[in-house]
C-alpha cells in the first residue's frame, strides 16, 4: 500500500494559506490515484514537533545500553518521525517563506529526522532516492534575475538538506507574489500573482498524479 508523508508548516489555515491550498491540491490528486493509500499528515503550524535538545542529540551518538531515561525518550520520539519518513513512497512539504527562510517548525522537524548513520552518512539509508515535493510559496519573487534573488534561502536550504544531505529527489512548486493582493505597492503585480497561483495548482495536480504513479511502479 502506497504512503504519502504530508507536512504543512504555514501559520494560516488553508483558506488563507498559499502553500496549504497547493499541498491540498497535490494530496487530492495523489489520493485519487491511491484511494486505499495511507496519508500521514503533520500540521507543524498547529502541532509543532519539539526542537532538538541535548538529550536528543547526545542519544544519537551513544550506545542504547548507555542511554539515560531522558535520552531514551528523546531518541524514541526522533525514531518515530524517522520511521514515518522511511516508510513514505513520496513526501509533500508546504514550506512558505518567512523572513527569507523556512518556518522554524519545519526546521525543527528536519533536525529531528536528520540522524547520522540512519538518514545520512549511511550506506543503506531508506530515505535516499525518495521523491519529495516542496511547495515553496513566497510573498514576493526571488527568482533568478530579480532584485531579491540573493535572499532566496528556502529552495537553496531545502535542496541542500533534502537533496544533497539526505539524497532525496527534490522537486519544487513555487507560488510567488502571494502578497500582491494585500500590499498596495504590489497591485500592478496582481496578474502575475494570479498566473503564478494557477500554475502552482496545475503543477500540484500533475506532480501529485506523477508521484502516485511512481509509488505504484
Amino acid at each position: 500500500m502506497a504512503t504519502l508523508l504530508h507536512l504543512d508548516s504555514s501559520l494560516w489555515p488553508e483558506a488563507a494559506s498559499a502553500s496549504r491550498s497547493v499541498t491540498a491540491a497535490f494530496r487530492k490528486a495523489w489520493e485519487e490515484q491511491h484511494p486505499d493509500g495511507t496519508v500521514i499528515h503533520h500540521d507543524l503550524g498547529a502541532h509543532p514537533v519539539p526542537h532538538l535538545n541535548a538529550a536528543a542529540v547526545s542519544a544519537g551518538f551513544a550506545a542504547p545500553g548507555d542511554h539515560t531515561p531522558e535520552q531514551a525518550e528523546a531518541l524514541a520520539s526522533r525514531l518515530r518521525l524517522i520511521e514515518e519518513l522511511e516508510s513514505a513512497d513520496a513526501v509533500l512539504i508546504g514550506a512558505p517563506m518567512y523572513n527569507f527562510t523556512i518556518p522554524s517548525t519545519l526546521k525543527a522537524w528536519l533536525d529531528q529526522v536528520i540522524l547520522a548513520g540512519r538518514t545520512f552518512m549511511a550506506d543503506q539509508s531508506l530515505v535516499k532516492g525518495t521523491p519529495v515535493y516542496v511547495v515553496a510559496s513566497r510573498g514576493g519573487s526571488y527568482a533568478p534575475g530579480t532584485p531579491r534573488e540573493g535572499f532566496e534561502y528556502v529552495q537553496n536550504l531545502l535542496q541542500a538538506v533534502l537533496g544533497d544531505m539526505l539524497g532525496m529527489e527534490v522537486d519544487f512548486i513555487v507560488p510567488e507574489l502571494t502578497m500582491a493582493h494585500s500590499n498596495p505597492a504590489m497591485k500592478d503585480l496582481i496578474p502575475l500573482a494570479e498566473a503564478s497561483k494557477a500554475r502552482a495548482h496545475e503543477d500540484a495536480v500533475t506532480k501529485g498524479k506523477a508521484a502516485a504513479l511512481h509509488a505504484a511502479a
